[in-house]
């Protein structure tokens, strides 16, 4: 295929548009059903080359979630605790633990279920039956993957009354090393940002602190590739082999920070015993309880646990959680790590971190400030690592 028409580009109002291949090669991919359109292929090619570096930097198979051109989560293929796959829900998912492409997906897409609503999905590996069949169940807009087991593809198929857009990539494309695109009419020109996120990018450690075991390692690497494909400015926390916040797209770094920050708040609170045993209505779907379950842990729009809103959801009133709970369950919550796409230009960023129970960071470095960062991070027993790189992506 040379080339693919699309319906229109960003917005309905711009026509025309496909994608192509500049020097008339074929396009590296097949599109096995369904018609993806201009927004969920930049969603696709940003993702799947977010999953094949995860999986050639770490060996394991690797998921991302996305949503309007950045992760909500990106994970590798790690078992997931009874409570995690409760608070996922995929505790009634027979097989999860035998597919370790299945556990990145339940992981990827768990972590930020509002966030991951609609969302675009990549598998580094070849897509099993076990993740279909979730990938089936949840609000997606489609899915890009090396290769489909024939009743994996069967099963895709028939979601959203057969026209789910399934995507298949050559593992072997690669790009031309300079690439362009177009703004208001004039070209942009610059080398592919080919730059390996890998364990040797984490030995310039500049804290008191130097002790940085192997799941932090792999954490800090997970962070590092999720931001390399996030619009920035962005931050990201991850633990126990996912990213459990990411903040995209905010002008100041604390912005950042602090976004990335309260949703791995709320992906650790996600997972408390109060949470985990709401008595919901039998006839709230999930992507109800995943909205119902933001507002019972942050208290936004609504007071879902008051009186006249309660029964809406719930079969019987529920107790509020806390400040004096959400405080006592997080301090006990540690070992988080965190990437910076771009230097910490104030220590502001290290004391909203420690909130969040990170204890291992990695950025560029390179601010008038690292002394303060440093000095912040040695307070709280942290390991820092400088890795020289900046992580833009737009």
């Amino acid at each position: 295929m040379k080339e693919f028409e699309l319906k229109y580009g960003c917005n309905p109002n711009q026509k025309p548009s496909k994608i192509f291949m500049e020097n008339g090669a074929d396009l590296p991919i097949e599109i096995l059903n369904g018609r993806p359109g201009f927004i969920n292929f930049l969603d696709a090619f940003n993702s799947w080359q977010l999953v094949k570096e995860l999986k050639e930097a770490l060996g394991m198979p690797a998921v991302t979630s996305f949503k309007h051109v950045s992760p909500t989560s990106a994970a590798v293929g790690i078992k997931l605790s009874d409570t995690l796959k409760k608070a996922y829900f995929v505790d009634d998912i027979d097989g999860l633990d035998d597919s370790p492409l299945a556990c990145a997906y339940a992981r990827a897409r768990g972590t930020d279920r509002m966030c991951s609503f609609g969302d675009w999905v990549a598998l580094s590996d070849v897509c099993d039956v076990t993740t279909a069949t979730m990938i089936k169940r949840e609000v997606s807009d489609g899915i890009i993957a090396p290769g489909y087991e024939p009743e994996a593809l069967e099963i895709l198929k028939s979601k959203r009354k057969g026209t789910y857009n399934i995507v298949k990539i050559d593992p072997d494309y690669i790009p031309a090393p300079v690439e362009h695109k177009q703004v208001f009419g004039i070209t942009f020109e610059q080398g592919r940002n080919n730059f390996e996120i890998n364990r040797e990018l984490l030995k310039n450690i500049v804290t008191e602190n130097k002790e940085l075991p192997e799941s932090a390692v792999r954490d800090l690497i997970i962070s590092l590739i999720t931001l390399k494909y996030t619009q920035s400015n962005s931050v990201c926390y991850a633990y126990d082999g996912q990213a459990i916040g990411v903040g995209a797209g905010q002008q100041s770094r604390i912005h950042c920070t602090r976004l990335a920050g309260t949703k791995a708040d709320t992906w650790f609170l996600r997972q408390h015993e109060k949470v985990l045993n709401l008595p919901f209505r039998p006839d709230i779907g999930r992507p109800d309880r995943d909205n119902i379950i933001d507002g019972y842990i942050n208290k936004n729009e609504e007071d879902v646990c008051a009186d006249g809103i309660w029964q809406k959801y719930f079969t019987e009133q529920p107790s509020p959680l806390t400040k004096a709970e959400i405080d006592e369950y997080l301090a006990g919550k540690n070992d988080v790590a965190l990437g910076s796409d771009a230097f910490f230009p104030f220590f502001d960023n290290i004391e909203r971190a420690h909130r969040s129970g990170v204890k291992y960071i990695a950025e560029p470095g390179g601010s008038i400030r690292d002394d303060a960062v440093i000095e912040c991070c040695d307070k709280y027993g942290m390991v820092m690592a400088f890795t020289g790189m900046r992580l833009f992506h737009h």
